[in-house]
């Protein structure tokens, strides 16, 4: 007996069915796939950086230094010291003023811990005062009994602190090692960043060397425009805020002023978390009022700063949208942690002139970039849409137009 194979009318045996799959399921399917091949994609790269971060942040601090040592060493080479001796100088001036300046403030910190510590005395007696007689009106007992509750529980996990004191000691020693390594990579990119560029370059296809050579060299002299603009700032943060410490007399000033300083490399989130430092200090030190007014201190420094300071000194080279460094600074931290944050935004600014260039510049010249100069952060030609696309693209129609036109005779059609 035989059977006939009963065929589905809405599936032809011989047709692909994927017309019969709504349009908007498959566009929906394809984005799907490709943001989950780009996501796997970022969190692979994510994982390389943090397995070798070791090397990785070294080298990254080690780019951030050559571009803020960079103009230096060109100034030497310009009175025609050799390019080896030039960063041999400009490297032992940075690491003398860096011990000198650490030197100062380890022994501001070491004369003013002892007032600190007077005053810490002299608050922590006040609280213990407010607590007897104000209004929780608790009971010597009472407060014995959690003073001695914190001692047992230190007592009780002497081990995890130990286990902690043992952790940064390991911490001091790759410190150290990074260290070491930042400045062996910081000589060689000070010496023959040049070469080395060049050298990297060969690796990409011959039709496109020059434009991703014009983008590296923006990139780099976006970071250039970025860390002297943001050391400018570092610098009137720390002035500002330390002059304020001192008026009011608050103890530890140059101090809290260097911790000011480094929280300024860190756009936003720095600023803010050592502003708050400063102001812990002023109210254990100076009380409330004392602390109000260290705040409004603070407050009115990171106004200059974001008002006047950075659009004067970054201007359009790197200017980045708020909540692009927001992001980027909150990726870092949990990718790098503390290292990660602090390199996060100028990863974003070689990033955006780099891609700017690649996209708005058409045939690039790398020896016209000055990677020393702010305006090479900028590509030469203009963006879609801009005044000098307007120019370039009504000159265009006029030559391709002048031609089909018919000439005119003198009074004559």
């Amino acid at each position: 007996m035989s059977h006939a194979r009963r065929e589905d009318p809405f599936l032809p045996e011989h047709e692909d069915i994927t017309g019969l799959i709504p349009r908007g399921l498959r566009i929906s399917a394809a984005l799907a796939w490709r943001f989950i091949v780009v996501v796997a994609a970022l969190y692979a790269v994510v994982w390389v950086i943090g397995y070798l971060s070791v090397v990785i942040i070294p080298l990254s601090i080690a780019l951030l230094l050559s571009a803020l040592l960079a103009p230096a060493v060109q100034k030497l080479v310009a009175v025609k010291f050799p390019r080896g001796l030039a960063t041999a100088i400009v490297l032992i001036a940075g690491l003398a003023v860096l011990g000198g300046l650490l030197t100062f403030v380890i022994t501001q910190f070491s004369s003013g811990l002892p007032q600190l510590q007077k005053q810490l005395n002299d608050s922590l007696d006040q609280i213990k005062n407010w607590l007897l007689n104000g209004p929780p009106h608790l009971r010597q007992e009472q407060i014995q009994d959690f003073i001695n509750q914190a001692i047992g529980f230190i007592q009780n996990n002497q081990a995890s602190i130990t286990t902690t004191a043992l952790t940064t000691a390991s911490t001091v020693g790759e410190i150290l090692t990074g260290f070491l390594l930042t400045l062996f990579i910081t000589i060689f990119f000070l010496s023959g960043g040049e070469g080395i560029w060049t050298f990297l370059v060969r690796a990409v296809p011959g039709r496109v060397r020059n434009r991703v050579d014009v983008a590296g060299r923006r990139g780099f002299a976006s970071l250039v425009s970025y860390v002297r603009a943001t050391a400018a700032v570092a610098v009137v943060d720390a002035v500002g805020i330390g002059i304020g410490l001192w008026i009011m007399g608050v103890p530890l000033v140059i101090p809290l002023a260097t911790l000011v300083f480094i929280g300024a490399f860190i756009p936003i989130i720095g600023a803010v978390i050592t502003g708050g430092v400063a102001v812990l200090v002023a109210l254990v030190t100076n009380g409330f009022i004392g602390a109000v007014i260290v705040l409004a201190i603070v407050i009115g420094v990171m106004q200059l700063e974001s008002h006047v300071l950075q659009p004067l000194l970054l201007g359009r080279a790197v200017k980045l949208h708020p909540l692009a460094v927001v992001l980027a600074i909150t990726a870092g931290l949990v990718a790098a942690g503390i290292p990660g944050a602090l390199l996060a935004v100028p990863l974003l600014a070689v990033l955006n002139a780099g891609v700017r260039s690649l996209l708005h510049e058409t045939n690039p010249d790398p020896a016209e970039v000055n990677v020393l100069k702010d305006q090479a952060a900028q590509p030469n030609d203009a963006e879609p849409g801009g005044p000098k696309a307007e120019i370039a693209t009504v000159g265009e129609e006029q030559a391709v137009s002048s031609p089909a036109e018919p000439p005119k005779r003198d009074g004559k059609s």
